[in-house]
């Protein structure tokens, strides 16, 4: 088998694999409303207004940025989030075997 192939092929098994994997979290997953709740309740005018009095908007913006992406680890958003990246490492695999030549 040639390089070309090879990588195809991988591309191939990594985004079934990993399709099926996200599939599987998102089902698995079920939204936890006590989480919800919490975050509610973290992000209220008070505390952002604490939050932006000792370290301005930076810390507020800063604070918001860290929310989000520790939201992506969590629940169905897992699901998506190792879609995505299951997605984005496929295709780079099939671009390197668009890319790659073959010395006979």
């Amino acid at each position: 088998m040639d390089r070309r192939t090879r990588l195809r092929l991988g591309a191939l098994v990594i985004l079934a694999v990993g399709l099926a994997s996200a599939l599987g979290i998102y089902l698995a997953a079920a939204d936890d409303a006590g989480s919800a709740a919490l975050y509610e309740t973290r992000i209220s005018k008070p505390y952002v207004h604490q939050l932006e009095r000792f370290g301005g908007k930076a810390a507020v913006m800063f604070d918001q940025l860290n929310r989000w992406f520790a939201g992506l680890w969590e629940g169905r958003q897992l699901g998506i989030t190792v879609a995505w990246i299951t997605v984005f490492i496929a295709g780079g695999l099939f671009l390197a075997a668009r890319g790659s030549q073959d010395n006979p």
